[in-house]
């Protein structure tokens, strides 16, 4: 048995102290926020439970459903037939099935082609290592054609990544597409996963796992400094109290890692360092009537400056209809400064946009929720720029969202990666950090 410190109370770090304490560790869990879940984490939307940042589910995410199932609710897993559609020319586009992309306007006859090709070879692929050097627009292009680029890709990746579009990963952006690609009940019919409950389904079982295990979870007290002795990890130092430790599983955004771990080599904190990250904005609205049919719209509309809109109401059902409209950017965009209120009524402008139907009197509530380090920026080459998870200084694992590449964000790469590392506690084994693929 080993002594325990898991720094930060998200999915993933909660994940790490179950398995860790099912292995008979013993573990303590510190977090800065007065609420555990991270990402996941639910708030009070005008009296609905909701997560303050969109998840959904796909069938390729099996961690989730092993977590699930260790969990004792994997009866709360629930499934829905949903869409998604583009936003062009002032009008709705269907998409994501073979008889949309054969009757749509968006495409010429052998775009079309090419676009359906690419899409469903890359679904069937169980590795991008030969993407992992080349941008995504160099790949797209390569398959699809410039002028599908043009039309479907740029105006998404410069609104999501701004100055950094041209520099993002091909291999991150095919791991995208076959995930939802592959979350399909037919050819013909996309059905993506919700949990009963939301997001605050799963973590209120991980809280009672931990504490019914004898875990403790200590809110409201962010770490200050992993503490070290000859090379070896000897506690944690956080909210003002030191928490004696034989491991440290730190799940932190890598920004703030090499100021929490300064006894790390000078080459692994310049690592961490090197990890970019842009942010989020996520404003959430609840409507009296719907906006789309759909679950998901990419917009690619001069004007409108959001890459889409996530009617999670079309998801997962709820008495009243329920938007979210991420802004995406890097932090020194003049945006990020606006107040709630500016960026609430212009997302909601833009959603007048998308139904002209929709009046001011629809409007029931709005919240906004901001992460400075909300995505990490997956250029070409990243998988060399991860650090190991284990870390020079015994007993010290560090894993943060970069780690999922080439996956994306989600709670099912979390859970994966947070099982590796709880079976490394106090024994040479090395966490994967690369998915396996069967």
């Amino acid at each position: 048995m080993a002594k325990t410190v898991v720094i930060g109370a998200g999915a993933m770090g909660l994940a790490a102290a179950h398995y860790a304490l099912r292995l008979g560790h013993e573990v303590d869990v510190v977090e800065a926020d007065a609420v555990p879940g991270g990402m996941a984490a639910h708030f009070d939307f005008d009296g609905l439970s909701i997560e303050r940042f969109y998840h959904f589910v796909c069938k390729p995410d099996a961690p989730t459903f092993a977590l699930m199932e260790d969990l004792g609710i994997a009866e709360k897993m629930r499934w829905r037939e949903t869409s998604m559609a583009y936003f062009r020319d002032g009008r709705l586009h269907k998409w994501g099935d073979p008889i949309s992309l054969l009757t749509t306007g968006l495409l010429n006859p052998v775009e079309k082609v090419r676009y359906g090709l690419q899409m469903f070879l890359t679904t069937r692929r169980k590795s991008f290592d030969d993407l992992e050097t080349r941008t995504a627009r160099s790949w797209i292009e390569g398959g699809s054609g410039a002028s599908v680029y043009e039309k479907l890709w740029r105006p998404l990746m410069e609104l999501k990544f701004y100055q950094y579009a041209e520099d993002v990963s091909a291999a991150w952006i095919a791991t995208r597409v076959r995930r939802v690609g592959n979350s399909r009940k037919s050819l013909f019919q996309e059905e993506l996963g919700y949990i009963e409950g939301g997001s605050e389904t799963l973590v209120n079982a991980l809280l009672d796992s931990i504490q019914r295990q004898g875990g403790r979870i200590h809110l409201k007290t962010p770490a200050e400094r992993i503490e070290t002795q000859d090379g070896r990890v000897t506690g944690v130092r956080a909210g003002g109290r030191d928490f004696p430790a034989e491991a440290v599983i730190c799940t932190v955004p890598t920004p703030f890692v090499a100021d929490l771990a300064p006894d790390l080599p000078e080459s692994s904190k310049a690592a961490y360092r090197a990890i970019r990250n842009i942010g989020v904005i996520c404003v959430v609205h609840k409507l009296k009537r719907s906006v789309t049919p759909h679950f998901w719209v990419n917009i690619v509309e001069p004007g409108i400056e959001i890459p889409g809109i996530i009617e999670f109401s079309n998801l997962r059902p709820m008495p009243d209809t329920v938007v979210y409209v991420p802004y995406y950017m890097p932090t020194d965009h003049p945006k990020w400064a606006w107040s709630d209120q500016q960026l609430a009524d212009e997302s909601f402008g833009y959603m007048q946009r998308i139904n002209p139907a929709l009046t001011a009197a629809d409007r029931l509530a709005s919240k906004v929720g901001r992460l400075r380090f909300a995505q990490p920026l997956c250029e070409p080459g990243f998988a060399a720029k991860i650090p190991p998870i284990r870390t020079p200084i015994a007993g010290l694992q560090i894993a943060d969202t970069s780690f999922y590449y080439p996956e994306d964000r989600g709670v099912s790469e979390g859970a994966r990666i947070a099982k590796e590392m709880a079976r490394a506690i106090a024994t040479d084994h090395q966490p994967r950090r690369e998915p396996e693929f069967h």
